[in-house]
């Protein structure tokens, strides 16, 4: 069964919501009748998603909201909540997605680390708080989805302030499904969303065309939308390069660091090359 959040006339709320997944996943949601509210910057991207999205809505422009929002601002993400209240009577679904990856340097600039941490992070923490306390009183069924990243589980090198921020994201999501599923009275549940290699603007890196690996926002969001359905909180999803059996390797890996008291990120040193390859190799019943 869909999930019960995803009803028509419900709300849904998505940061990052005028280009990649968050688009997507906007489009999808309005087409099950859902009313939509996007959040992001640039109000000539915003018009533009908001038209594709009305097009495809049962109840055409009138069903679609578009607004502004920095989402590292608790004010601003606060002003969003009263907004989407005023207009639709509150939220059902908040899909907290907004981020950036310029890139960071471990000793980059501090403004830069600020920045990515305050859309990547601090934009999932206030949308939760801002919008879940809400949500729950409603006493209906709701969805919280929060956009992670493969990069906040394995950690590889090249992007420290982005894996911190995606990690800290993980670990918030799991956090606040075990406060929701603790709570009897609520109908509210969390899961994370950890895209594969989807082309996106955040990952175009300025090319036109879709590499071949990548699967395509709105793959990705069917794909989310089917495991919403079975029911998972890890939505772990492949692209057209890496299969789940590898991403599986990957992480359990990335684990074996602690418990075999390997050096950090070992699936980068050289001295554990061949080992890397060989658990890869080895497959699940190593």
């Amino acid at each position: 069964m869909p999930h019960p959040a995803l009803a028509s006339g419900a709300v849904a709320v998505i940061t990052g919501g005028a280009a990649g997944i968050g688009l997507a996943a906007a489009k999808r949601f309005a087409a099950l009748g859902l009313h939509v509210c996007i959040a992001d910057l640039g109000r000539h991207r915003l018009d533009k998603a908001a038209n594709e999205i009305g097009a495809v809505a049962p109840g055409g422009a009138g069903s679609v909201m578009a607004m502004e929002t920095d989402v590292g601002d608790a004010t601003a993400v606060t002003a969003l909540e009263a907004a989407v209240r005023q207009r639709f009577g509150g939220a059902d679904v908040l899909m907290n997605n907004a981020g950036i990856q310029p890139g960071s340097g471990l000793f980059g600039p501090p403004g830069n680390w600020a920045r990515i941490l305050g859309i990547n992070l601090w934009g999932v923490i206030h949308g939760t708080q801002v919008f879940v306390p809400r949500m729950i009183d409603r006493g209906r069924p709701g969805l919280v989805i929060n956009t992670g990243s493969k990069q906040g589980i394995t950690t590889p090198p090249g992007d420290p302030a982005y894996n911190v921020a995606k990690a800290g994201v993980k670990v918030f999501t799991e956090a606040l499904q075990h406060e929701l599923r603790s709570n009897a009275e609520c109908s509210v549940t969390a899961h994370l969303l950890i895209p594969g290699f989807v082309f996106t603007e955040l990952t175009a890196h300025g090319r036109t065309d879709k590499p071949a690996g990548a699967w395509t926002p709105e793959q990705t969001v069917d794909f989310m939308l089917q495991r919403l359905e079975a029911g998972d909180f890890y939505i772990l999803c492949p692209d057209n390069d890496v299969p789940r059996s590898l991403d599986e390797r990957r992480i359990l890996w990335a684990a074996g660091d602690i418990v075999e008291n390997r050096p950090p990120l070992s699936r980068w040193h050289p001295d554990y090359a061949r080992a890397f390859e060989a658990f890869v190799k080895a497959g699940p019943s190593a």
